[in-house]
Order: C-alpha cells, then sequence, then structure tokens
C-alpha cells in the first residue's frame, strides 16, 4: 500500500474497485431495507423519504456514493479493457478460461452495463423527482417527499416493471460474483473461506434482490 505505483497497478485498480464495490454493497442492503418499508405502510416510507430528503448529510451521502459508483464503473471499464488486451487473440477461446469460472465473471461487463442502464432508469425516475426536484423547486405530479406515490405510480406500468425485473436479474449475477470477488481481493482467499463467501455472496445477492423485487411486484398487483 505504501508502494506510490500501487493504484496505478492492475492490483491497486481491483483493490480500488473491491473497496468501491463494497461500499456500494453497503448501499444496496440499506436501500433495499427502507425500500421494503413502502410494503407495509406507505406513510412510514413517506417519513423514511422525508428524513432523507434535502439535509446536510443526505446530500453529503449522495455525493459520496456518486464518487464510489464513478470509480466503480471507471475501474471496471479500465480493467476490463486491460483484460481483454492482455487475451489477445485468444480472447475467443474458450479453453482459456477453467471451466470453474461462473458465467456471472465472465459477463461481469455487460451485466456492470445493464446495471449501469437500471441505475440510470431508476435515477430519473426516483431522485430526479424526488431529491433533485426538492433541491430545485421542481412542480412535480406529487411531492418530491411522497414516494410511496412514485412507487405506485411507475409500478403501475407493466413495461417499468419489465425494466427492473431485467435489472434485478442482472444484479443478482453482478453481486453473486462481485461480493466474493472483492472479499478475495482483499484478503478473504483461502480455501477455507473462499466456498463460504461464495454461499454468503449468493444469500446475500438474492436477499437484496428479492426485496427490491417485492416492492416492484406488490405495488404492480396493488394497481391491478
Amino acid at each position: 500500500m505504501s508502494n506510490p505505483n500501487f493504484l496505478s497497478s492492475s492490483i491497486g485498480k481491483k483493490f480500488l474497485m473491491s473497496i468501491t464495490g463494497l461500499f456500494l454493497i453497503l448501499f444496496l442492503a440499506f436501500h433495499a431495507t427502507m425500500n421494503l418499508v413502502a410494503i407495509f405502510s406507505a406513510e412510514a416510507y413517506n417519513a423514511v423519504c422525508e428524513f432523507l430528503g434535502t439535509n446536510w448529510y443526505a446530500l453529503i451521502g449522495t455525493a459520496v456514493l456518486a464518487v464510489g459508483t464513478l470509480v466503480h464503473i471507471a475501474y471496471a471499464f479500465i480493467l476490463s479493457i486491460q483484460n481483454s488486451k492482455a487475451r489477445g487473440n485468444n480472447k475467443y477461446d474458450s479453453q482459456v478460461r477453467p471451466a470453474s469460472v461462473e458465467w456471472a465473471s465472465k459477463n461481469m461487463l455487460v451485466l456492470g452495463v445493464i446495471v449501469l442502464c437500471g441505475i440510470g432508469l431508476h435515477l430519473s425516475q426516483f431522485w430526479y423527482k424526488m431529491m433533485f426536484a426538492e433541491l430545485a423547486e421542481m412542480s412535480n405530479r406529487f411531492a418530491a417527499t411522497d414516494g410511496a406515490a412514485w412507487i405506485s405510480y411507475y409500478f403501475a406500468q407493466w413495461p417499468v416493471v419489465v425494466a427492473y425485473i431485467v435489472w434485478l436479474v442482472a444484479l443478482w449475477f453482478h453481486l453473486t460474483h462481485g461480493f466474493w470477488s472483492a472479499l478475495q481481493t482483499i484478503g478473504w482467499n483461502n480455501k477455507i473461506w473462499l466456498p463460504r463467501l461464495k454461499c454468503i455472496s449468493d444469500i446475500f445477492a438474492t436477499i437484496v434482490c428479492c426485496a427490491f423485487a417485492a416492492v416492484v411486484i406488490v405495488a404492480f398487483c396493488q394497481s391491478l
């Protein structure tokens, strides 16, 4: 870590991508937990949205989250390009990859692009209509802090529901590989813990993605 060339090395880039990835995973766990409140009480969910409005700590948290996301995405693309160049003419040879490598690990960049598109959709429908609208004092169909109304409005539209489900499936694959891979990169890579980390990653990804999906599906069913 004291080596000035560490961050410019392949290992350094993987380390930074892993740290930012774990940070984003913690945020996903918090966000999924918060969203589940909407299933049980619209009033309670709106209270949470109001609490996490445009106060100073929410704005700082949003800025930190944005920086972490951008760093993670940037290093993901950089490493993918470097790996592609390193494989050279063998990049289309299926034999250069061990059979034990999961499908998700072979398609992390594609999955990441789908996840990124989903984030863009989500930001345009919720963050832009809520936190940004409150900051810019924009007029909307619903109040900026009425998150429950926005959930009911968007998830009553089946194309939006399908888009979110596709996003969440891609996110599940991304997390099942990314979670244990990040922990492996920072040092938890012995033979005893690696199978356990893979199991923990699968469980975590399933819980988080199912929590997000539950909000989407419940809102859609309630609109029928």
